[in-house]
């Protein structure tokens, strides 16, 4: 479901460090070539060829791009080059100390990673910043937001496809209940959502549909101005239909008077390894465009050239 092109037989990370050493030589970076090279690597690769210019350079290779390289085009492959968890740590710092109601790259991060993968980026935020991810998202947040948030990003949830169907029946009628009474922030509603398997929350939510006539997420629509009943939907989304859930990040940053860099910036370079072909999908279902079609209207220079080879669409 990636969309990246990778080749069958990629260059030997030192000689693509080498490369890309010349790419940094002279007035003015080769802008083609470090597309060229990085666009088209997965993660192991580049984390080669990181180490490889490193032992080479003595300089790390994302602070040699950051020197040569600039705008949203850096922030991009900035952000492609690091190691997956190390991404997740740097979209978490900025999300925990900038947040406000509305941000749910937090919720992205915590409930489309697996268990393994959320670990390792809370790894990642310790030997960044020196201090825990738990730590900041509390000092910045507060009330049922934290409560909730807080609970996602600690969360160790099993990740096997076992259903237990009776407990999602029961929980079904819990979270039901909550609904009814809008209590929505009650312990017993944010410890399944924070808690469960992705495949039980499958389960129950199919369950909550067939009982009860409709979807969960109708019934958190109930005021559409409230953040955090939005935040609700969002991990409901992004735990059951993340393709779904992308698709609406990238239309808002997209269709938005003034594109969202940032969350186009963000959604690329996180699925582009992972569903982006999904998403891709998805997006041309709701909106009769193609992603690759929209971002070029919306986009120019290397920055364009970079985001469509992450599409795996080359550009002319």
């Amino acid at each position: 479901m990636a969309t990246v092109k990778f080749p069958e037989l990629a260059p030997p990370p030192m000689e693509d460090a080498e490369q890309l050493r010349k790419a940094f030589e002279g007035w003015g970076a080769n802008e083609k070539l470090i597309i060229n090279i990085l666009g088209h690597r997965n993660a192991e690769q580049r984390k080669a060829i990181r180490r490889a210019y490193y032992e080479a350079y003595k300089e790390d290779l994302i602070k040699a791009l950051q020197k040569e390289l600039s705008s949203d085009f850096e922030r991009a492959v900035f952000l492609w080059t690091l190691d997956p968890s190390e991404r997740d740590a740097v979209l978490a710092y900025k999300a925990a100390l900038k947040w406000k109601p509305g941000n749910h790259v937090l919720i992205e991060i915590a409930c489309t990673r697996s268990p393994h993968e959320l670990f390792l980026a809370r790894q990642s935020y310790h030997v960044f910043y020196r201090r825990s991810l738990e730590e900041d998202v509390a000092a910045h947040t507060a009330g049922d937001y934290r409560k909730l948030l807080l609970l996602l990003i600690a969360s160790h949830r099993y990740d096997g496809p076992e259903v237990n169907m009776t407990l999602a029946k029961a929980e079904a009628k819990i979270l039901h209940l909550k609904i009814a009474d809008k209590d929505y922030s009650h312990d017993e509603f944010i410890r399944i959502l924070t808690t469960r398997s992705k495949a039980q929350l499958n389960a129950t939510f199919n369950q909550y549909n067939n009982e009860f006539g409709h979807a969960i997420n109708k019934d958190l629509e109930s005021d559409t101005r409230d953040d955090y009943l939005a935040a609700l939907r969002a991990v409901i989304k992004c735990m059951t239909r993340p393709e779904k859930y992308f698709e609406k990040v990238l239309r808002l940053a997209i269709n938005k008077l003034g594109t969202d860099e940032e969350a186009l910036i963000r959604v690329i370079t996180t699925r582009a390894e992972v569903d982006l072909k999904a998403i891709k999908e998805e997006y041309y279902g709701r909106n009769s465009i193609p992603l690759e079609v929209a971002i070029a209207k919306d986009t120019s220079g290397d920055y364009e050239k970079f985001l469509l080879a992450l599409l795996g669409h080359e550009s002319d």
